[in-house]
């Protein structure tokens, strides 16, 4: 489908290739690549796949939900939170999956494409990569499971960092704080990646199953709560005039001028 390449290799299909493919928008995404992203994923282990890897086109991982339909998400009562189902969705499949999954960082996560990328068992990142938690630029807050998967590995006071002031994290140290497990020259990048993967499907899939499940019971026993949270509380915030001032400022590439409402 557009925006998304899915893909089986090895002659028994043992590693499942997910890739977003939308370079030309540094990979946003939207409802249905998000959905078809998880279904994928839902589906590995009944086609065979011992590891999952899940990266992006061209220059960037994924840049976040695409925002080019400005606010229109918000419109009279309603508000869609469609794309934020649809990658909650993607995240605890990630997280459910009794296979290893494999982020391939080959460049900027921002927005959600950071909740997809930590959802992830193993990041190997491009010496390039970065992430940036953006969503307090637009009147928002992080979702896809953001608030936790972050601050599993970076601590409360870091994370909240991360999130309300909208920096950027290198990738260097994103390695120090345990935000990625391996970082590559760029050259080098798609051989380690591929061999990472192929390491994985050779190894014993019943006590890989069953190591990531005792872990994400452990780091992450509160994911499920978090992606409610966010759910709630984005819903709220798409409905609200600052994420109306934020898109426009966005669009009009001006500083925004957010009222606290």
């Amino acid at each position: 489908m557009q925006g998304l390449q899915v893909k089986r290799e090895g002659a028994d299909g043992a590693v499942l290739r997910v890739v977003l493919d939308s370079p030309e928008t540094l990979n946003s995404v939207d409802e249905e690549v998000l959905r078809t992203a998880a279904e994928a994923i839902e589906g590995a282990v009944a086609g065979g796949a011992r590891v999952v890897v899940l990266t992006g086109a061209g220059r960037a991982f994924c840049s976040g939900a695409n925002i080019s339909g400005g606010a229109s998400a918000a419109t009279g009562s309603a508000v869609d939170t469609s794309v934020i189902e649809a990658a909650n969705r993607l995240v605890t499949a990630i997280t459910a999956t009794p296979v290893p999954v494999v982020c391939g960082l080959n460049g900027l996560a921002a927005g959600v494409g950071v909740s997809i990328a930590l959802a992830c068992d193993l990041v190997v990142a491009d010496e390039a990569a970065y992430y940036l938690l953006a969503f307090s630029k637009i009147g928002l807050m992080p979702d896809g499971g953001a608030t936790a998967l972050v601050a599993a590995s970076l601590g409360r006071h870091r994370a909240l960092r991360l999130a309300l002031l909208a920096e950027r994290l290198d990738v260097r140290t994103a390695e120090a704080v345990g935000l990625v497990s391996t970082i590559v020259p760029t050259d080098r990048f798609e051989d380690e990646l591929a061999a990472t993967a192929w390491r994985l499907a050779a190894a014993p899939t019943a006590a890989l199953a069953q190591t990531k499940a005792a872990v994400n019971a452990a780091s992450l026993p509160g994911l499920a709560d978090a992606l409610e949270r966010e759910l709630v509380g984005q819903q709220a915030l798409l409905a609200g005039p600052d994420f109306a001032e934020g898109i426009a400022a966005f669009a009009a590439k001006r500083p925004p001028a957010f009222t606290g409402r």
